[in-house]
């Protein structure tokens, strides 16, 4: 990849905000690029957004159209809450008077004729408007009537010539319908976009972009994750954390709990990520919202991502442990935002976290993140690949940010041996590990901190209570054995007697 040109005034924006981010600012004017897919990928309401973002700055634009007529295009652009107003529009699709008898040999013209004619067309509509922004959708209908490979070829190359000589950047469309990939006309091109929809077996379909190349100027390369929704295309490029590390004012993150800001040295520090592991019910939730209510106390925000929980739920369980978050939830201090794991990507995820983060309207980001639970993001995407890595990105990126983020992870299991649904432990700065324990015919929770990269902490395991005064930390368990285990003992001065009376 070169060097991307000096400013992006030089750049022809495509109106598709995140797409530009992950182009560098735009394209480069009069070059023709390709925009591949399959159908359904996202092409055609691509397209309308670069001609609408040229028909903004007052270019005029021209949308050629071989396979849709210009009622399909503009019940897309109504379906957007569009107007192709302004646009030019060139229909050559086959018109009802060829299925007529007396007329259908007219459909079976040589192909050297109807491609003459269509390239005719094309030209004779440029030189009347003279567009800056131009669009062919799509190439297939061109291959079919070139009939071989070399004519094609020489049909694209001339045309690429004839728009560069008149200013025009130009929007090839391909809908990939060819029985291999054409990397001809991935040569001819100065771009070329690709997009791709995946279909996963539980839930919505997603799509993806990705530059295949880009002569010139440096873009970010890799997938992009995007949505078609009512008003367009979102683009959420991929995140880069390195690229946000602006040096934060770290301090200290006290939960309001003297006992449990001791058994983490003081309080965990801005900037980074703890992990709260343990079995279901064991306190994990609880603890980080406590978290979430001390800042939201100091006048600081929170946000909430919850995969397994509802809002009403988490309001009635604070409530009754009366911690209650309500106030705190209408006045936004706290932000609970429940997640839909049928309808999520890893990229519209990443981006909703930095939203969340980021100041908006004079309105300060969260310093506290927390991600309830990290079992139902990996059970919201089973078929996405490398979703540890995406998630190692997100942490050094809220690192960079100065935010505290608290990762929930439920081990498999209640007592005795247990299991994590993945290792996640080396990814956090600390570690809280939970556990439930039996004593006195009673089942208790225990918490200790096992790892904290950023300071001292406490090397007791301490029991911890919920009930209604909310989250109690108390004294250590020195009397018992093999907690952490699931399977304790007790080895208190009463054990002696105990074995004695059981003789």
């Amino acid at each position: 990849m070169s060097k991307t040109p000096e400013t992006t005034g030089q750049l022809v924006a495509t109106g598709i905000l995140g797409l530009d981010d992950v182009l560098g600012g735009g394209v480069t004017p009069d070059r023709v690029y390709l925009v591949e897919g399959n159908p359904g990928s996202g092409k055609t309401t691509l397209a309308l957004q670069y001609l609408l973002e040229g028909i903004a700055l007052g270019e005029p634009s021209l949308y050629v159209t071989l396979s849709e007529t210009k009622t399909e295009l503009t019940d897309v652009a109504k379906s957007h809450g569009w107007s192709l107003d302004g646009i030019k529009l060139l229909e050559l699709v086959a018109p009802e008077a060829e299925l007529e008898l007396e007329n259908q040999y007219s459909m079976f013209q040589p192909s050297e004729v109807e491609l003459g004619e269509t390239t005719k067309a094309i030209l004779a509509a440029v030189e009347q408007i003279r567009p800056k922004r131009v669009v062919i959708d799509s190439l297939s209908e061109m291959r079919l009537l070139a009939q071989n490979p070399l004519r094609y070829r020489r049909q694209i190359l001339a045309l690429k010539q004839f728009f560069i000589g008149r200013e025009c950047t130009v929007f090839l469309l391909d809908d990939k319908t060819s029985e291999t990939e054409d990397l001809q006309l991935q040569s001819i091109a100065h771009g070329v976009l690709s997009l791709e929809q995946l279909s996963p077996e539980y839930g919505a379909e997603r799509r993806r972009i990705r530059i295949t190349k880009l002569r010139g100027q440096k873009y970010r390369g890799g997938y992009h994750d995007f949505v078609i929704e009512s008003g367009g295309i979102r683009v959420f490029p991929r995140l880069v954390a390195a690229e946000h590390n602006n040096g934060q004012d770290r301090g200290l993150l006290k939960s309001g709990n003297t006992e449990l800001d001791a058994l983490m040295g003081g309080g965990l520090q801005y900037g980074t990520s703890a992990v709260f592991l343990g079995p279901a019910g064991s306190g994990k939730s609880t603890l980080a919202i406590q978290y979430a209510r001390a800042a939201a106390a100091r006048g600081e925000r929170a946000v909430v991502f919850a995969f397994d929980e509802r809002l009403e739920t988490i309001l009635e369980r604070t409530s009754g442990l009366e911690m209650d978050i309500t106030e705190d939830v209408k006045s936004g201090r706290i932000n609970v935002q429940p997640i839909d794991t049928a309808e999520l990507s890893p990229g519209e995820f990443a981006a909703r976290v930095r939203a969340s983060v980021g100041e908006a309207g004079g309105t300060p980001g969260a310093r506290i993140v927390v991600i309830d639970s990290l079992n139902g993001y990996l059970n919201a995407m089973p078929e996405e690949r490398f979703l540890i890595a995406q998630l190692h990105e997100l942490l050094t990126y809220l690192g960079h940010r100065g935010v505290v983020t608290f990762l929930i992870v439920a081990q498999h299991g209640l007592f005795g041996s247990m299991q994590s649904p993945i290792d996640t432990t080396y990814l956090a700065d600390a570690v809280v590990l939970f556990r439930y324990f039996e004593a006195r015919g009673e089942v208790r929770q225990a918490l200790s901190v096992v790892k904290k990269r950023s300071g001292k902490h406490e090397r007791t395991i301490r029991e911890l209570k919920l009930g209604n005064g909310g989250i109690a930390v108390g004294d250590p368990l020195r009397d018992f054995q093999g907690i952490l285990t699931g399977t304790p003992s007790y080895h208190g001065p009463d054990a002696l007697t105990a074995s004695a009376d059981n003789v």
